[in-house]
């Protein structure tokens, strides 16, 4: 079997929410060792909390911390181990770690690492090859906002997101999804290849600091170089383009279905009118060059509707695409499971569980690309709580058992959470009911092929 990219190498990830321990679940798809570190008082807020996404089946379990499915999505792959990092036995047990590692990636406020004495200084003392990966909101090194702590939703306002993202006429509204998270997951990875690679080279490791502050704002460049340029702030304006029309998404045929289009020439305007069955638009002065399409965008949206609304999604993408107009279905995430191109790509993996988990087969979504060489895979599941702490404390480490059995009776080490309780879940009918849910599918696994 070809060798895997990340093979050899050992990743420490001490982070929580998403974005770095989702780079963690894909350094584990490339084949790297990859062990999630959490505090038997502080499990990841994955786990338990709002974050936890949904449960399977909606059914909490006997172990309800280890069933989310945002946890098992970011963490598949991986090694647990638990240590309290709050007592010296659990930061020396850590430091232990770091000797025999090659990366560290960690998500606290700057002063939390140095106050356990386990920022980049410190950790060269112990491995002066060690790579460092930090992530937080605002960076190391100083600056206003340095300690402040940050997640993806206010961030998107500092960045400016938030200012351009809604309608004309409304006020300012976040993007939707935590797509800063995503950011900081794909840069965290190419920083951890890069300073591998210096590595390979030098011999010396590094600290990548990354601020999410920064990641989210790279995004804006071309408001940033108009507000440079030309004093502008950009503006609201829903689904449309300033240099494209007629954009924007439309009914379908159905409940809630739409298809979106967009036109950015006027060659592509002329097959729309003609897929219209319009081609008197075509010569109409109201929509003969882009401005005046932009100007007159009200009235093409209501021509499209009428057109739209009783065709299905997938046979207009066909038909647009046809003739060279970019176009495709809007999607939920259930749409997905079923969408042909993401099958063809293998793009959702199916992941086996151990029978004593409960847990069945489940669907993740894998990597946006593809290695002709190496294939790449969800190499398994999620770990359990605690699940690799005995193996790793005395077999990796040298502990000693009588030692091991102190640190579990004084709870620096745990394979049960000691602190947090899973949100309560409304029965799915009641869900749909309240509004909460669109709809509810009790034969999804059956048509998943899991069953």
């Amino acid at each position: 079997m070809p060798q895997l990219p990340m093979e050899g190498i050992r990743v420490l990830d001490s982070t929580y929410v998403f974005a770095l321990p989702y780079t963690g679940g894909l350094l584990a798809d490339f084949g790297a060792e990859v062990i999630k570190i959490e505090g038997p008082a502080h499990p990841d807020t994955t786990r338990n909390s709002g974050l936890a996404g949904s449960y399977p089946e909606h059914d909490l379990g006997d172990d309800p911390w280890n069933r989310p499915s945002t946890y098992n999505l970011l963490h598949r792959g991986k090694q647990s181990l638990t240590l309290d990092m709050t007592d010296p036995r659990g930061r020396d047990l850590f430091r232990d770690m770091v000797r025999v590692s090659d990366v560290v990636m960690e998500n606290f406020t700057p002063r939390v690492m140095r106050a356990w004495e386990l920022d980049y200084p410190n950790l060269r003392k112990i491995k002066p090859d060690i790579i460092l990966v930090s992530n937080t909101g605002f960076g190391h090194g100083g600056g206003p906002y340095s300690n402040n702590p940050a997640q993806a939703t206010t961030l998107e306002g500092m960045h400016g997101h938030c200012w351009i993202t809604g309608y004309d006429g409304d006020g300012p509204n976040r993007v939707g999804a935590s797509f800063v998270d995503f950011l900081s997951t794909w840069t965290a990875l190419f920083a951890i290849g890069s300073a591998l690679r210096y590595r390979s080279r030098t011999g010396q490791g590094q600290w990548a600091d990354i601020a999410m502050y920064q990641a989210g704002v790279m995004f804006m460049s071309d408001y940033l170089m108009d507000a440079i340029s030309n004093g502008r702030d950009g503006e609201r304006i829903g689904n449309r383009h300033p240099y494209r029309a007629p954009q924007g998404c439309y009914p379908a045929q159905g409940d809630n279905e739409w298809i979106a289009l967009s036109v950015g020439t006027d060659e592509q305007w002329q097959s729309l009118c003609t897929v219209l069955g319009r081609e008197d638009l075509a010569q109409d002065a109201r929509f003969a060059d882009l401005l005046s399409r932009q100007r007159n965008h009200d009235e093409l949206d209501k021509l499209i509707e009428a057109w739209s609304a009783e065709r299905d999604k997938y046979d207009m993408m066909h038909q647009l695409q046809g003739v060279g107009i970019p176009a495709g279905p809007v999607l939920t995430g259930k749409d997905v499971h079923f969408d042909p191109q993401y099958k063809s790509r293998g793009f959702l993996e199916r992941v086996d569980y151990p029978e004593e988990r409960g847990l069945g087969s489940r669907i993740f979504m894998g990597r946006p690309y593809k290695f002709s060489n190496t294939p790449l895979r969800i190499r398994g599941p999620a770990p359990t709580f605690g699940q690799d702490n005995e193996r790793l404390i005395k077999e990796l480490l040298g502990v000693k058992d009588d030692v091991y059995q102190g640190l579990v009776q004084d709870s620096i080490t745990a394979e049960i959470p000691l602190a947090g309780n899973p949100v309560p879940r409304i029965p799915q009918e009641r869900m749909v009911e309240l509004g909460l849910m669109a709809a509810w599918d009790p034969e999804y696994r059956e048509r998943l092929g899991l069953s």
